[in-house]
């Protein structure tokens, strides 16, 4: 009997080498001749004819093993039947290598971004292991499949209720995949998680997102259909980033423009044109109206509202094909807000800032031509100056020398 398990053992192992080494190899190099597996990190990671070279002595053991005398026959079914799950296990196995070359060849196609097949794969996946554990459990029970199949229909809500969340997001994947509701490479927000970046990859039952610190969060894929989130696949396709900012202006600072004031700012080349035509029309409404009460005047704080608008549509950053608002907000108790509502005519996140920085820059700097202060609660500094203010005003100039 030892005589002959160590025939059967040398044999087998004389099999497998010769799988391994021999047809394995060579069936690589014929692989590799052909086009679609010529540089392909896909056929480098995972091997399916690796494994199934690895069914060759579990088959040479089935047949084998009875031929080993004085073995019960007990001995001899276990064997065969472990080396029979060792094939399912192994064919299941080889399976699922195969579908990850075939996803990992289908991401090198632009449309992968777009249709995403991960998750369907993985549900695949997932049937496959059932079926193969099935078979296993049926190996062992001298059962058929589909025997087993009709014991577990009995057990449909247990099985529903174990496999909800794979349920929920297999439904879930099927509608982000329908309705395109986000792709690979898309910046999605989802504050109800944490989730402010890029999405690097979508599961069954997961969607991975790179946020803007390096840091990653996981989402259920049935959240994005149950949960509020925003893609800005809008803004990358457009190519236009929109600047929404406000200042507040000090509203004790808004006054009627004087003549003095109108000529002075006159002078500059963007409002020259502008209050040529507003004065015109000044001029033809108060000729119309004979009451003082009623005659209209130029405000510093609309010559300075026209300005900002006309700077913007000269502005070489903004793009002049969108919206572009200067407008008025409601009165606060901080000021009066005034919003720039434009969009630049880039989406690089650098250059962006840079536009909007100077844009503030510029006006920060000027509004103080028109005769308005920008709004800015009093710090401890100031209260600091106003004391010594009137330490200064309470201090006698001259005072008594010993």
């Amino acid at each position: 009997m030892l005589n002959s398990l160590a025939i059967l053992i040398l044999i087998t192992t004389v099999a497998y080498l010769i799988s391994k080494k021999i047809v394995v190899v060579g069936l690589r190099k014929l692989i590799s001749k052909f086009s679609f597996a010529k540089n392909s990190e896909a056929f480098q990671k995972h091997s399916v004819i690796r494994r199934v070279a690895n069914i060759v002595p579990a088959i040479v053991i089935i047949n084998g093993i009875g031929a080993v005398p004085h073995l019960s026959e007990k001995v001899v079914q276990l064997v065969q039947m472990l080396s029979q799950a060792w094939i399912f296990l192994t064919i299941a196995l080889a399976i699922s290598d195969f579908l990850n070359i075939f996803n990992l060849s289908y991401q090198h196609n632009p449309k992968s971004a777009n249709k995403p097949i991960k998750g369907y794969l993985q549900l695949i996946k997932l049937i496959i292991y059932i079926v193969c554990g099935l078979m296993i459990i049926g190996t062992f029970l001298k059962k058929d499949v589909f025997t087993l199949l009709a014991g577990f229909g009995a057990m449909a809500a247990v099985l529903m209720l174990v496999f909800q969340n794979t349920i929920l997001s297999l439904v879930a994947s099927v509608q982000i995949s329908s309705y395109d509701m986000i792709r690979i490479g898309d910046w999605i927000e989802m504050p109800s998680l944490g989730a402010d970046g890029t999405v690097i990859d979508i599961a069954l039952h997961t969607v991975t997102v790179q946020n803007f610190d390096k840091t990653y969060t996981v989402i259920p894929t049935n959240k994005l259909v149950t949960d509020t989130f925003k893609n800005w696949r809008g803004m990358t396709d457009l190519g236009r980033r929109r600047i929404k900012r406000a200042f507040y202006v000090d509203q004790s600072s808004v006054h009627f423009l004087s003549n003095d004031d109108i000529a002075r700012l006159k002078n500059f080349l963007l409002l020259e044109n502008y209050i040529d035509k507003k004065s015109h029309e000044l001029a033809e409404w108060n000729s119309s109206v004979k009451e003082l009460f009623n005659q209209r005047r130029m405000t510093n704080l609309g010559t300075f509202r026209a300005y900002m608008l006309l700077y913007l549509q000269k502005h070489e950053g903004i793009a002049q094909d969108q919206t572009l608002l200067v407008r008025q907000l409601q009165p606060t108790a901080q000021g009066l807000p005034l919003e720039l509502y434009c969009f630049t005519n880039t989406i690089n996140w650098n250059i962006y800032e840079d536009i909007q920085s100077d844009i503030f820059d510029h006006l920060f700097a000027i509004i103080g031509e028109f005769g308005l202060r920008a709004y800015q609660a009093p710090s401890g500094a100031d209260f600091q100056n106003i004391q010594l203010e009137r330490q200064e005003l309470n201090t006698p100039e001259d005072l008594p020398k010993d």
